[in-house]
């Protein structure tokens, strides 16, 4: 009996990491759908970019780099996001792995612990960035013909 109390402990300890992962999983998911609609976006002002004689091509190429920059952020978000997760899961096994092995493992899994959360941190401090960009680049949709900026450009260009 006392080694099933033992292993109940340690699955009550990895609850927690459990729900924290999925925690996790829900940011990766936002991060990998941000990710798509920037692609998604960079695509269609390619498209129309390779055009002759584009029209608003300086407003597109513009954009662009903002995109780009956009997704490189959300990349490396999405990077510390899977190694937060994979952290994450390294802790539950070593949690797991110390009940087997019957040593004390805390100082692994405590720094384990700590790099999860200084991943996801930085993490989350980049998909804020990329808000601020995407924010930053952000205008109000103006009904056809009722604005036209200096490069005569409606706002098909300027909804981002």
């Amino acid at each position: 009996m006392d080694q099933i109390d033992q292993i109940a402990h340690i699955v009550q300890l990895s609850v927690a990491p459990v729900f924290l992962l999925t925690g996790v999983g829900t940011l990766l998911n936002v991060l990998s759908g941000r990710l798509a609609r920037i692609i998604d976006r960079a695509r269609v002002l390619e498209q129309q970019l390779e055009m002759p004689e584009p029209p608003c091509g300086a407003a597109i190429r513009d954009e662009l780099r903002v995109l780009e920059k956009r997704g490189r952020v959300i990349y490396y978000a999405v990077r510390l996001s899977t190694s937060s997760a994979l952290l994450v899961c390294l802790v539950i096994a070593a949690l797991f792995a110390s009940s087997l092995l019957h040593g004390s493992i805390r100082l692994i899994v405590i720094g384990l612990f700590i790099a999860a959360m200084l991943t996801l941190i930085v993490s989350l401090a980049l998909f804020l960035r990329e808000v601020e960009l995407a924010i930053g680049s952000f205008e109000i949709a103006i009904p056809a013909g009722a604005r036209q900026d200096a490069t005569g450009c409606g706002n098909d260009v300027a909804q981002r």
